[in-house]
């Protein structure tokens, strides 16, 4: 009797599944944001909870608006080899900045080069929070073959 392997993905998701991966992911853009408001001249937060407006709303706009961009988007983002995607980026932490009172991008350029920053982060930060656990195989017992008509052979079909 032949057995046959099958394996199960323990995590569908990078940070597991729920509120868990929710608030990994939260935190991980609030790192990143913090980041690039340090690094980047011209991306300002006047309050610290601005700031953490900023991550929630750009954490939201990641999650609902940034899907359907990239799919209408999907043909320049191929053409410029995936380049377009930093400007996606950038577009969307201008939005964030239009959305949320005391976060301010000064320009084009700041929106620019915070999306690098933001997406670096996040982009480390996510392979280092990756759940390393192995998958699970399974087997199970294949049946033989079920014959039904066991006394008539090919010729009976004449």
């Amino acid at each position: 009797m032949r057995t046959v392997y099958t394996s199960r993905i323990v995590s569908h998701s990078p940070s597991g599944s729920g509120v868990r991966a929710a608030v990994v992911r939260l935190v991980i853009t609030g790192v990143a944001v913090f980041l690039a408001i340090t690094i980047v001249p011209g991306i300002e937060a006047s309050t610290f909870s601005a700031g953490l407006a900023a991550v929630f709303v750009l954490t939201l706009l990641n999650l609902l608006v940034r899907p359907i961009l990239f799919v209408l988007t999907l043909p320049l983002i191929v053409l410029s080899l995936g380049l377009f995607l930093i400007v996606l980026n950038a577009l969307l932490l201008e939005l964030t900045a239009y959305l949320v009172k005391g976060f301010s991008v000064e320009g084009f350029w700041p929106a620019v080069g915070g999306a690098i920053i933001i997406s670096l982060v996040t982009t480390v930060l996510n392979t280092w929070t990756v759940d390393h656990r192995p998958i699970e195989s399974q087997s199970f017992p294949q049946r033989p073959p079920k014959i039904v008509n066991p006394d008539e052979g090919p010729d009976s079909y004449r």
